[in-house]
């Protein structure tokens, strides 16, 4: 039984920089990931039934919180569910340290983003164009347009940590 949290932990992580990039490409959080992920975080709990109903606890809270949130419009319905996915599987310290982290790195997200009004304006991409250059034509070009940040990122940043500070 001792080798379920390292190889759920693992895929986790693994689910999370997928998020970071399809949330980058698209700004899509799909359903399955959020679904997957919090079976994971189950699944990592399962020698303790008694973390499993805090968890559980913990992120029903934490939904009733996130979706008066997303009601104001001021978060978006992929962030919610997958905050919500990660609570699940942590106890209530770790959901503090998930939304600490989060928060962080939203703000080190967010001042990227404004830094971005001083750079030139882009133009596209040439066909052949290193990773970054696309991705900071991209991002240039949905920063002009008033596109939201791709928080899913920093989301991703605090599920990582906290699940790197649990330990293997």
């Amino acid at each position: 039984m001792s080798w379920i949290i390292p190889i759920t932990s693992f895929l986790q992580i693994l689910l999370l920089l997928y998020v970071a990039t399809t949330d980058i490409a698209i700004r899509l959080i799909r359903n399955e990931i959020c679904l997957a992920l919090a079976i994971l975080g189950i699944a990592g709990q399962l020698a303790n039934p008694m973390q499993v109903a805090q968890s559980l606890i913990v992120a029903a809270i934490l939904f009733l919180l996130l979706f008066g949130i997303y009601q104001l419009g001021k978060i978006g319905g992929g962030d919610v569910k997958l905050l919500l996915a990660l609570a699940i599987g942590f106890p209530l310290t770790g959901v503090i340290q998930l939304l600490t982290v989060t928060a962080l790195a939203g703000g080190v997200l967010a001042l990227a983003h404004v830094m971005m009004r001083l750079l030139p304006h882009p133009t596209l991409a040439p066909a052949g164009s290193s990773l970054v250059r696309r991705i900071y034509a991209i991002e240039r070009w949905r920063h002009l347009r008033h596109a939201p940040l791709p928080y899913g990122v920093a989301i991703a940043c605090g599920g990582i940590w906290t699940i790197f500070s649990k330990g293997f």
